[in-house]
């Protein structure tokens, strides 16, 4: 008989994300699109292109993934239902009487209510991409875990090229130079349900789906509400960078004591020679006069 733990976690598992946490992961995309400079703009004076960019914002995640399986990138078109609704969204954000939606979607527990949803999506993302890649490439650990992260996070990656066709892209906010803490996350998750996928984690998927949702949604509400951007793990990150990748660093400075050592023996000796000089200086006139 199962417990009621199982009952809650499997019936989580199956949880549908379509209407309402797809419409929360649209809102959430296009509410930041719509934050950037100049986006409203855009979006008055030319609808297609700021249309097509909240498209890269709202799918670009499966478009990565489909390029990394050398799939069709805009079969994300084929879904029809997605598209309308995401569509929607778009259109009642630039463009609703009187500024609405966003005059809505600027109280606090609204941001959280949506936020929250969106990383609900993002483990079904990261587990959709882990289970097609395993279709292509049989425990492929390292295609699994790229495709699960760019199912996940591959939106950011996507736009980022869409700025660099517009000519807005800066390398100090790229992806692959400075990863967000989405990416971050993310990236962790594809690697966590690429090994039980594999069967290398003792632990049934939808009790670690439960688990890893909760974390996203109780870390992301968390960094909401106290306005922070630090990175939850950001000392284990420092720590794990410091055992795998801190020993050039260490060498380095212990090379520049060894260094500085023989400097501070060597001082009296260079010290020394002036003195030498002097004294035969002194030795040279004191002969001249008595000569």
């Amino acid at each position: 008989m199962d417990s009621p733990w199982d009952d809650l976690t499997l019936a989580f598992s199956r949880t549908s994300m379509f209407p309402f946490f797809d419409i929360a992961h649209y809102l959430v995309s296009v509410m930041a699109l719509k934050r950037q400079p100049g986006a409203a703009a855009v979006a008055w004076k030319n609808p297609l292109s700021s249309w097509f960019t909240a498209m890269l914002h709202c799918f670009g995640g499966g478009i990565l993934s489909c390029v990394l399986l050398a799939e069709p990138p805009l079969r994300f078109l084929a879904n029809n239902t997605n598209i309308l609704l995401a569509s929607s969204i778009w259109y009642i954000a630039f463009f609703c009487p009187c500024d609405l939606v966003s005059q809505g979607y600027s109280f606090l527990p609204v941001q959280l209510l949506a936020a929250g949803m969106k990383e609900v999506t993002r483990t079904w993302k990261i587990v959709g991409g882990v289970t097609h890649a395993n279709n292509y490439y049989k425990n492929g650990w390292i295609v699994m875990i790229a495709v699960g992260w760019a199912r996940g996070a591959g939106g950011s990656i996507i736009t980022n090229f869409e700025q660099l066709v517009k000519g807005g892209w800066k390398p100090e906010a790229d992806e692959w130079l400075k990863m967000s803490y989405p990416a971050k996350v993310t990236l962790l998750g594809s690697v966590i349900f690429t090994f039980q996928h594999t069967k290398h984690l003792a632990v049934s998927r939808h009790n670690l789906m439960f688990l890893y949702t909760m974390f996203l949604v109780v870390t992301k509400i968390t960094m909401m509400i106290t306005e922070t951007a630090t990175v939850p793990f950001a000392s284990f990150e420092d720590t794990l960078s410091r055992m795998l990748f801190g020993w050039q660093q260490q060498f380095t400075s212990c090379e520049k004591k060894s260094e500085t050592k023989p400097s501070f023996n060597g001082t009296g000796s260079s010290t020394s020679k002036p003195i030498a000089v002097a004294s035969d200086a002194v030795k040279k006139k004191h002969t001249k006069k008595t000569s």
